[in-house]
């Protein structure tokens, strides 16, 4: 039987703060990760990469790495090929980050790849034999990045099956008659992601049974992928996440190196652990591709957008299809009747770039929102009241409506809260004292993204209830969140809720990424809550119950008993104890609309099944905010405040979603103004946080997140958007449209460094 969609629900928890669960185990070290496993036996591995981008392996001088007291085995190509079967990339309907087979030949792709991997009794003496471990190569002639000789530019839709250029009208016609154009080129750097816990993996084999810890943000391709590399049945393969030390992206799906530890695991009868350095974490793992971006805007004199043209181009490798595609995005942001886009990649000799926190949305919106502000400044016009004349309430490439659209809502609100009156019109104007003053201000989108997942569900007679699924705790707060959901759905206490993730011998759930861990798992436990509270309701209900002759559907919990409207109560374990050990557990399962079963199956199967669309365009949005200081003299950015108002759907847990945007914010303040992976004859040079320049604590601004309320009915039953991914869209282009504002010039690539400004 259905019961309302409030029965049972006592709002205590649901949209309060609440401090993480984990949270205590997190600051006190009482939290295992992978890396801190040590089964007994365990030998240690460590890698040798590639110090040329391009050639062949003409031969090893392993001698000094054999002396070293405690290695165990040295495995080259001349031991491993062949014995890996190749696998696709997961966007190309495969399992791996990348197809990239390593110790699959002599053949060096890219600088930076495995070519040995030595085991050793202690993770000292591996280093020091990979240290020692001597190849010697014939260099080929390379292409590193743009305009390279050698490099190969592919049109998007020709490297993709089902990739299409979005448009509508004769963009280049009206932009030719356009009495305002802008045409400008913007590009973004490589940047790499660099979580706090790097990318290790620890493998053990229990005769035919291999176990693996590993940091992935998607158990359930690892485990596919190992078992179609290794030629083995995935039931015999356990994949364990557990807690992860931050990813962002990178730790996506199939590593290459797992197989590898893997196989001399099972080479030496032992377990095996291998924690990577972070300079190998540059090439082991993806990054966020070099982008550059063609941009033409026009507009009539009363300041409507005519014209859009976006060709866009990004870097990727030449063994993987894979590409990030975002003028979905910027071609569907603004009101606009001609709109022309093109996407192409860039194929060189690197390793497989990947998402990267808001993967599309930073390179892209960081054109789109620059070029805005540029044609408002053309115009004589405030930045914001240009967005306001192009606002719209429907996708001009599809026609559909979109489901919310609170985009001037943001704006306004942050407008207010950040003192956006104060700005003067013309650049170059504001100071205090030797410092330049200028305030910058971008949208911030993201579409929503659900997927199919899998959970069980059970109840114990003493009133404790236990959540299990495969998916994964990432740092983003998802554990908290089910726990409150689980906890006031059933009506009992949150620390009577036992949550569970991360393990593929649990019930399987999808990728971890693409803002939509929380869109997915909520609908799929509302859906087991409901079954559960239905026997609840029967069992008490029934003739021999305790509430029996009240109606099933009138019951509601208060203070952790079912009660009837007559009164009458029993205490939620009472009734739990009512229930048979099969009615108090359920496998729920949750496919988003519009998807079919195959999309549940595909994520049983390994493969990534994010979905979105429908009658209605979802989507989450925000106002960035920036004001920054130039030094007059020497060229200094400093950024002391940064403020985003933010519109993405039913806020869960204010708490930590506000930690989310922030640090998002702050991440984008680095992008903008820090990173940038250097580049230097194929390879690259920076790949360590000395040299790789991240955000700390004395460049981090004053920085405040406004929830705008966004009670978005179409979006999904529960009214959720995601917003891991929305807090770092549009502050790169805030902070260069500040930078502007300050200098009166303008900076349209990334990032904004002194040399630049002076």
């Amino acid at each position: 039987m259905g019961l309302p969609a409030d029965a049972f629900a006592h709002p205590t928890l649901l949209g309060r703060s609440h401090a993480r669960v984990e949270g205590a185990d997190k600051v006190t070290g009482a939290a295992v990760y992978a890396s801190d496993l040590r089964p007994a036996g365990l030998a240690h591995a460590a890698l040798v990469t590639s110090t040329i981008p391009r050639g062949r392996i003409t031969g090893f001088a392993l001698e000094g790495a054999r002396a070293v007291p405690g290695v165990l085995a040295i495995f080259t190509h001349r031991d491993f090929a062949g014995a890996l079967r190749p696998v696709k990339h997961l966007m190309a309907g495969g399992y791996a980050n990348s197809a990239h087979l390593p110790l699959g030949s002599d053949a060096v792709a890219y600088a930076g790849q495995i070519v040995a991997l030595v085991v050793a009794e202690t993770p000292e003496a591996a280093a020091e034999a990979a240290a020692r471990t001597g190849v010697t190569y014939a260099a080929e002639p390379f292409a590193g990045t743009f305009e390279a000789p050698g490099a190969e530019t592919v049109a998007l839709a020709d490297l993709k099956e089902k990739h299409v250029d979005p448009g509508c009208g004769d963009a280049d016609g009206a932009f030719a008659t356009a009495a305002f154009r802008i045409a400008a080129r913007y590009e973004t750097p490589v940047q790499h992601h660099n979580p706090i816990e790097l990318f290790t993996t620890t493998c053990a084999w229990d005769g035919p049974r291999l176990t693996v810890h590993e940091p992935t943000r998607y158990v359930g391709a690892v485990r596919h992928g190992l078992a179609a590399q290794l030629g083995l049945d995935p039931a015999d393969i356990r994949v364990v996440a557990g807690l992860i030390g931050g990813h962002f992206g990178s730790k996506f799906a199939l590593s290459q190196h797992t197989a590898l530890v893997a196989l001399a695991a099972r080479h030496l009868g032992r377990p095996v652990s291998l924690v990577p350095t972070r300079r190998q974490g540059f090439t082991i793992a993806n990054y966020r591709p070099e982008t550059r971006h063609d941009l033409r805007l026009g507009a009539d004199r009363d300041g409507r957008f005519t014209a859009l043209i976006h060709a866009a181009e990004a870097v990727t490798s030449r063994f993987d299809p894979f590409a990030m595609e975002g003028t979905d995005v910027t071609a569907s942001l603004y009101a606009c009747p001609n709109v022309r886009t093109h996407e192409r990649a860039v194929r060189v000799d690197r390793n497989t770039p990947g998402p990267m926190r808001a993967p599309l949305e930073v390179p892209y919106l960081f054109a789109l929102e620059s070029a805005v502000d540029e044609m408002a400044s053309a115009l004589g016009l405030d930045p914001i009241a240009l967005r306001r004349r192009n606002d719209t309430l429907t996708d001009p490439i599809s026609g559909k409506p979109f489901s919310s659209r609170p985009l001037m809502r943001c704006f306004d609100a942050g407008a207010e809260a950040f003192g956006w009156s104060r700005r003067a019109p013309e650049p170059g104007t504001m100071r205090d004292g030797p410092w330049r003053v200028g305030l910058g201000c971008a949208a911030s989108v993201r579409p929503v993204k659900i997927s199919p997942a899998t959970l069980r569900l059970a109840l114990a007679p003493n009133g404790t209830a236990t959540v299990e699924t495969a998916h994964h705790e990432i740092g983003n707060g998802i554990t908290t969140l089910l726990a409150m959901a689980a906890a006031e759905w059933l009506g009992i206490p949150i620390e009577a809720v036992a949550i569970r993730l991360g393990d593929t011998a649990l019930p399987p759930a999808g990728l971890s990424g693409g803002s939509s861990t929380t869109t997915s798992l909520l609908h799929t436990l509302a859906l087991g809550c409901e079954t559960l509270r239905t026997r609840l309701a029967l069992a008490c209900t029934a003739p021999d119950g305790p509430l029996a002759g009240a109606e099933a559907g009138s019951l509601r919990l208060e203070a952790g008993s079912i009660r009837a409207a007559d009164g009458r109560a029993v205490p939620i374990a009472a009734a739990i104890a009512r229930l048979d050990p099969g009615e108090a557990e359920t496998l729920a399962a949750f496919v988003p609309a519009g998807a079919g079963p195959e999309s549940l199956a595909a994520i049983r199967g390994g493969r990534m099944a994010l979905a979105s669309g429908g009658q209605a365009l979802s989507w989450a949005f925000g106002a960035q905010f920036a004001q920054v200081h130039v030094h007059a003299e020497t060229g200094e950015i400093r950024v002391p405040r940064l403020l985003g108002a933010f519109a993405a759907g039913r806020i869960l847990n204010p708490l930590t979603a506000r930690s989310q945007l922030t640090g998002g914010m702050i991440w984008g303040l680095g992008s903008a103004l820090l990173e940038e992976t250097v580049l230097e004859r194929g390879a690259y040079r920076n790949p360590d946080l000395a040299e790789y320049l991240v955000a700390t604590a004395a460049d981090a601004p004053g920085v405040e997140a406004l929830f705008v309320d966004d009670p978005d009915t179409g979006v999904n039953p529960l009214g959720l958007k995601g917003l891991g991914e929305l807090g770092i869209i549009g502050v790169n282009a805030a902070i260069a449209n500040a930078v502007f504002h300050a200098t009166g010039r303008r900076h349209r690539r990334l990032p904004i460094r002194i040399e630049a400004v002076l």
